[in-house]
């Protein structure tokens, strides 16, 4: 399995509008089937580290239907480093075979600790990590959702040249390091918009850790309740979305996004004659897992 990052093209919605707006969206979802996305940029300036500084085994954090994990999970098992997973719940440790994105981590071989939510917060703490030192022995730290410097410079290759063309770049956010790349690449007639998954106003601080521009604002009207949360009207749009245009969107990350640029493109949000650049981030494999728990709340599914 390889990376092709010739299939990150920028693929044409043709979204008819009054205000003649055009919109595209970066196809970085077909960077890697497990890779994809930004998880493929967090992670690139990360493995050459870990390899630099003769790491064999990479620890990170992350929750039941975890992006991060599988795609450590996945990059560890191509390139040769054991993986750790944290993982948020204790209840979790007897369920992996019932959780998709686990079981999925566990076949490329990652090991996991399952921890309660309440020692999960401690994930910074530098006595938490001693800990895991001693349990472990030494490994190479990656963030909850890849988020650290080299993250970011990995995130700030997403655009090229010919994004130049684009008024407004727009992308889900997590933890923060997909939107600094590219805020720190974008040129000052750009504005970067930010659609976090998460509710909460910490995010702008993580960013501003990363960035010293200012021609970006999150938009936080569309996190649907917060993480991970749903309900038919997100689902309806996923999927009509993935009908008319064959691109399949996750729900707590990229269906989220899409749906907040449309429904400010309908508000007249965008100037007349603008170019919108929707980043695809990826996150698909987390659609089996949210399905599951969509069937307990008697939703509608999301085609896959």
């Amino acid at each position: 399995m390889s990376f092709d990052l010739e299939l990150s093209v920028n693929q044409k919605n043709e979204f008819p509008n009054e205000y003649d707006v055009e919109l595209f969206i970066k196809r970085e979802d077909k960077i890697h089937p497990f890779i994809s996305g930004n998880k493929y940029r967090k992670l690139k300036y990360n493995l050459e580290e870990a390899r630099k500084l003769e790491y064999d085994t990479l620890l990170t954090f992350g929750g039941a239907y975890s992006n991060h994990i599988a795609a450590v999970a996945t990059a560890g098992n191509e390139f040769g480093f054991k993986t750790i997973g944290i993982i948020r719940g204790e209840e979790l440790a007897d369920k992996i075979n019932e959780n998709p994105t686990l079981r999925f981590a566990k076949a490329q071989g990652m090991q996991f600790k399952f921890v309660s939510r309440s020692s999960y917060r401690d994930k910074e703490n530098e006595r938490f990590l001693e800990v895991l030192k001693e349990e472990f022995n030494d490994f190479y730290l990656v963030p909850e959702g890849g988020t650290n410097l080299l993250a970011v410079k990995g995130c700030e290759e997403i655009l090229n040249e010919e994004d130049l063309a684009f008024d407004y770049i727009c992308c889900a956010v997590g933890t923060g390091g997909t939107i600094s790349g590219l805020i720190n690449v974008s040129k000052s007639h750009q504005k970067i918009l930010g659609f976090p998954a998460l509710k909460g106003d910490f995010l702008s601080t993580n960013i501003s850790k990363f960035v010293t521009k200012n021609n970006w604002e999150l938009i936080t009207d569309y996190h649907f309740g917060g993480y991970a949360k749903v309900n038919k009207e997100l689902i309806d749009f996923i999927n009509q979305f993935n009908q008319e245009y064959n691109i399949p969107l996750d729900p707590v990350y990229t269906g989220k996004l899409m749906f907040g640029v449309i429904k400010m493109i309908e508000a007249n949000y965008f100037k007349k004659n603008s170019k919108i650049l929707v980043i695809h981030t990826g996150g698909l494999q987390g659609i089996s897992g949210m399905n599951k728990r969509l069937i307990d709340k008697e939703l509608p599914l999301i085609n896959e």
